[in-house]
């Protein structure tokens, strides 16, 4: 049944809208797109989609679309809204892309540059909507902002995965910091001090920082999270979307200081980060 929220005179059904507007999305400028689960034509030129496709799978399809414009938009909006069909009459939340334009096209398809963001991130695979026009696989925000929330479901706990396991890109990180399924995660990186790892990813160069003294790994890496560079000057230049953040050593909080400088002076050398990478010195 749809989620509820109390007014001042009697609880209303909760629509897609209000979401839309909490996670910073201008529903004018948005579309909502319902995949679901179809083997196309050989002629349309698309892949399809079925029950084990991978996320990149997904995104591949969402970013090929026909070239007949009663299929699809000739210029479409900026944020795409992106579900996939559950059932005959609902959708679940799979993430929001951001198109920056078209990049090919022949009769049969377009093919578009997009991009994944952090939009209603701690909504992914928790949010569904009830869908109003079974046969509608797109639609204006404007007019999904209108359709009831069926549920959204608690966010089962991720387990930590070990400090040397950990590689995360920034989105993954912002997820990490902020929703509840990552508690156990923040407690884990809250204990330690440490080398970190950040790879540019589009040209390979590295960072090598340290969280030390009464700063942890956590704190160190909330500031990254919250503004994409943690301060420094080199990492300002660059997009976060395309960094890579891992641990290379940790330390316990009570390890003095000059044993943590002398392991990021290593890192440093052995990766030559100074002169071929992103650190300044």
């Amino acid at each position: 049944m749809p989620v509820e929220f109390a007014g001042n005179a009697e609880r209303m059904p909760l629509t897609l809208g209000p979401l839309l507007l909490d996670a910073g999305i201008d529903e004018t400028r948005a579309l909502v797109i319902r995949h679901a689960f179809v083997t196309e034509p050989e002629e349309s030129g698309l892949t399809g989609l079925h029950a084990d496709s991978t996320h990149a799978e997904i995104l591949a399809y969402t970013a090929t679309q026909s070239s007949d414009p009663r299929r699809f938009p000739t210029v479409p909006p900026p944020l795409w809204i992106v579900f996939l069909r559950e059932g005959g009459d609902q959708a679940r939340l799979w993430g929001v892309v951001e198109n920056r334009g078209e990049i090919s096209r022949n009769e049969a398809v377009r093919t578009f540059d997009i991009v994944e963001t952090d939009h209603m991130d701690e909504l992914r695979g928790r949010l569904v909507l009830g869908w109003r026009s079974p046969r509608t696989w797109r639609m204006n925000a404007t007019t999904a902002s209108t359709y009831p929330v069926a549920g959204i479901a608690d966010a089962e706990p991720i387990p930590f995965p070990g400090f040397d396991r950990l590689i995360l890109n920034h989105a993954q990180l912002k997820a990490v910091m902020h929703e509840p399924r990552y508690a156990s995660w923040r407690t884990a990186l809250s204990s330690v001090l440490g080398i970190y790892l950040i790879t540019h990813t589009r040209d390979g160069r590295h960072y090598i920082g340290k969280a030390d003294g009464e700063e942890s790994i956590r704190q160190r890496w909330h500031a990254y999270a919250t503004n994409g560079h943690g301060g420094n000057i080199e990492l300002k230049r660059l997009d976060p979307s395309s960094f890579r953040f891992s641990l290379l050593r940790v330390f316990d909080p009570a390890t003095p200081t000059r044993e943590i400088n002398a392991a990021e002076s290593h890192f440093k050398n052995a990766l030559d980060s100074v002169r071929y990478g992103l650190n300044r010195n």
